[in-house]
């Protein structure tokens, strides 16, 4: 499942991280819709408010339904044909949907079948392994590019930065039964967890583990969004694991959802005192992140931190993330990274 996520760009870094190519190849920008609305955490729960990407053509009918916007919304659905007049009075949870429910589903197949579908946006997201001391948590999200910066130029042709994680979502829109403004929700659809991420689950339940369905690449994200162009029983064959991912533990600092800070997202070693204290090595990676928001002064490229991937195995000869962070924590003196045996 997914039950908490990060997304620490701001409001304009976030627009130009989301750039793409519209029907006629031209590269564009979403259109914010109420950006102000918008709030970066390194630490969102159900019920909180997140970015996600959709068709245009869902609030203007003449649209391009290739043209994307950028809307906040709240987290856990709210179907448009629920009738009291609080949403928390939902009587089950839908901040997760199963893929192989989906179309059944009531709370979920009406959206669905009107292509009612969006792109949740983070950084990554966090998952806990229980262990004989409790529960570890991790952050998972793409490999990142070596020569990734905090934050690119107004002019650059394409965005530099962090790399979001795209999950494939489903969002509906609620009306007051005694008026008032429209509440726009959503929900992440979940698919049984990939090989690397089902190690962080293998001990803790004896159900099928999940993880978000991701969609990794712009095609994937354009077929998914593009709900005109492409019926739901073709879009639907997109939701399949992926094994991009990468992941590295990090402090129980997470647990708290009132914690919001970048060490919810620094790596730690695992058997080490992992006190938020950060070394000299963490305190470069944490200056990284707070500067990766709007209005931070731009890092040299060879002050910036690559992040690592422990525990995770990958037979490219190419350098992963792991390899990345790992290097830029060496000169740091740090420990080097572990790297996960199946």
């Amino acid at each position: 499942m997914c039950g908490r996520t990060a997304c620490s760009l701001g409001a304009d870094n976030l627009r130009r991280a989301c750039a793409y190519r519209d029907r006629r190849g031209r590269r564009r920008q979403p259109e914010w819709i109420h950006a102000e609305r918008y709030q970066p955490s390194y630490n969102k729960g159900p019920q909180s408010r997140g970015p996600v990407l959709l068709s245009r053509r869902h609030l203007h009918q003449d649209a391009d339904s290739s043209e994307r916007v950028l809307m906040e919304m709240r987290w856990g659905l709210v179907p448009s044909w629920f009738k009291k007049d609080d949403p928390s009075k939902m009587p089950f949870n839908t901040s997760n949907c199963r893929s192989d429910t989906m179309l059944k589903k009531s709370s979920y197949k009406g959206a669905l079948l009107k292509g009612k579908r969006c792109v949740v946006l983070a950084d990554g997201f966090y998952e806990w392994q229980q262990n004989s001391s409790g529960k570890q948590p991790y952050f998972i999200y793409f490999p990142q590019t070596k020569d990734a910066v905090a934050e690119g130029k107004e002019g650059d042709e394409e965005w530099k930065g962090w790399r979001l994680l795209t999950m494939a979502g489903i969002f509906d829109s609620w009306e007051p039964p005694a008026g008032g403004e429209t509440l726009y929700t959503y929900t992440i659809i979940t698919v049984d967890a990939s090989k690397d991420v089902s190690f962080i689950h293998h001990r803790q339940t004896v159900l099928s583990p999940r993880m978000p369905a991701i969609l990794d690449g712009d095609e994937a994200i354009r077929r998914w969004l593009d709900f005109a162009e492409v019926p739901t029983q073709e879009a639907v064959k997109l939701i399949q694991p992926t094994e991009n991912l990468v992941f590295h533990p990090v402090s129980t600092f997470v647990n708290n959802i009132r914690n919001n800070a970048p060490e919810c997202l620094a790596a730690i070693e695992l058997g080490a005192k992992t006190e938020v204290k950060a070394s000299p090595g963490s305190k470069v990676m944490l200056g990284w992140l707070k500067n990766s928001q709007e209005g931070s002064p731009q890092k040299k490229e060879n002050d910036l931190p690559r992040w690592t991937s422990q525990f995770v195995q990958n037979p490219s000869p190419k350098k992963t993330s792991a390899d990345i962070l790992q290097q830029w924590l060496g000169k740091q003196g740090e420990p080097a990274a572990k790297k996960h045996k199946a």
